[in-house]
């Protein structure tokens, strides 16, 4: 039997954007001729699946099926919610639909998340469907590159069938906590379950039942037209509201980890975008795009949506402008060098791979003190995003009028 992918879309992506800004949710920002959603259906395209399923909302419905065109996925089921009621819901929705058999295994994607080798991924999942149950759920766990407190983690230890087995959830540590999970062979919570359809049945039962009872009927008075099942609003509503961490995996003791030492990343903020850019940038770089400046020079790199991706490049004792923007915030992640930092009354040095985020109308300035070269990848964001959005205090080069 394959393994069906179940691909979840419903999350909104607020943590990237100002408040109060109209805003594209994650899965579905262009980064350059890309999404993450096409990025995640690529990744199902593998002879170990069968056809997917994914679990969204009537905001998204013509987003995700421009996105199902753009990825060439002629055949695919679609579970609509009427309301948000995190992933606890919406894993048991999509799993209840006729056309899944008790014991199908199914993989859960969220269409928010960046992996850059999905083969890998993959190998791991096939070899892993034996051990599936009616009692187990496979979770994911990433190998943390640094010691972050944007994820949580989770520790393991083996079985008798040398399955690593969690025996522990940290949630989001600060980072002096995440060095001692990672010491202690930590690994990053990736967001993403592999388990069979009678495990999902059995355990929301046990856990849930509330939940279960109420999705249950939801499916069943469902209404299904053009490959999408319209889940019922009355009984729908009536779930709780849970991610599936909380309504099931604190609950059951029987939790085995796949572990994955690959790139991965879910972009939940602007500093792991820039990393991703700056990574990537020999993609992105134009000639045209490099312009010069008395204290070195900047590259767009790319223009999104209500944002702007640069790489500034300072030379040894250059010094931007002290300047504010009426129509932009910005974030900086250092890549080299150690750039001395105004930020309104505070003055601070950033080393690589730290960040600093530029509120709008922040007082602001770079300064590179050191023989070293500066590298700092920028992203902007806001309404204009050009260069007549500056407003100078002081400057060494006479750029004042």
């Amino acid at each position: 039997m394959k393994i069906r992918p179940v691909i979840l879309c419903g999350g909104a992506g607020t943590r990237l954007w100002p408040k109060g800004s109209k805003h594209q949710a994650k899965q579905f920002i262009d980064f350059g001729g890309w999404t993450l959603i096409n990025k995640t259906f690529e990744r199902i395209k593998n002879n170990i699946y069968d056809y997917p399923i994914i679990s969204t909302n009537a905001k998204y419905i013509k987003e995700v099926k421009k996105s199902l065109k753009k990825s060439k996925i002629k055949k695919f089921k679609i579970v609509l919610e009427p309301a948000k009621k995190n992933t606890a819901p919406a894993i048991l929705t999509s799993a209840l639909i006729k056309d899944i058999p008790n014991n199908q295994p199914l993989m859960y994607f969220t269409a928010d998340h960046l992996i850059e080798n999905p083969n890998k991924l993959n190998r791991e999942i096939n070899k892993n469907k034996s051990n599936l149950d009616n009692k187990n759920v496979f979770i994911f766990g990433i190998k943390p590159t640094n010691p972050s407190s944007e994820y949580g983690y989770f520790l393991t230890k083996k079985d008798k069938k040398n399955i690593n087995k969690v025996i522990r959830f940290i949630e989001k540590p600060k980072p002096a906590k995440a060095k001692q999970v990672i010491k202690k062979k930590g690994y990053w919570n990736s967001g993403m379950f592999f388990l069979r359809k009678d495990s999902i049945i059995n355990n929301f039962k046990k856990f849930q039942p509330k939940t279960y009872k109420n999705c249950l009927a939801s499916v069943h008075k469902s209404k299904y037209r053009n490959n999408i099942y319209y889940l019922n609003k009355s009984s729908f509503i009536k779930s709780i509201e849970k991610s599936f961490d909380y309504a099931i995996l604190e609950k059951t003791k029987n939790i085995n980890a796949i572990k994955l030492d690959i790139s991965w990343s879910d972009l939940g903020s602007w500093k792991e975008i820039c990393k991703m850019y700056g990574k990537n940038k020999s993609k992105y770089f134009k000639k045209k795009n490099v312009f010069y400046r008395p204290w070195g020079s900047y590259t767009n790199l790319y223009n999104g949506k209500n944002f702007l991706m640069k790489e500034l490049y300072v030379k040894s004792k250059g010094i931007l402008s002290l300047q504010k923007h009426f129509h932009r915030s910005e974030h900086w992640l250092v890549t080299q060098g150690k750039p001395k930092i105004t930020l309104n009354k505070k003055v601070f040095y950033k080393k690589v791979n730290e960040a600093t985020f530029i509120p709008l109308g922040a007082i602001h300035r770079i300064e590179n003190p050191f023989k070293k070269p500066v590298k700092i990848i920028e992203a902007q964001l806001g309404s204009i995003l050009k260069e007549t959005d500056i407003v100078r205090y002081q400057d060494i080069y006479g750029r004042i009028k």
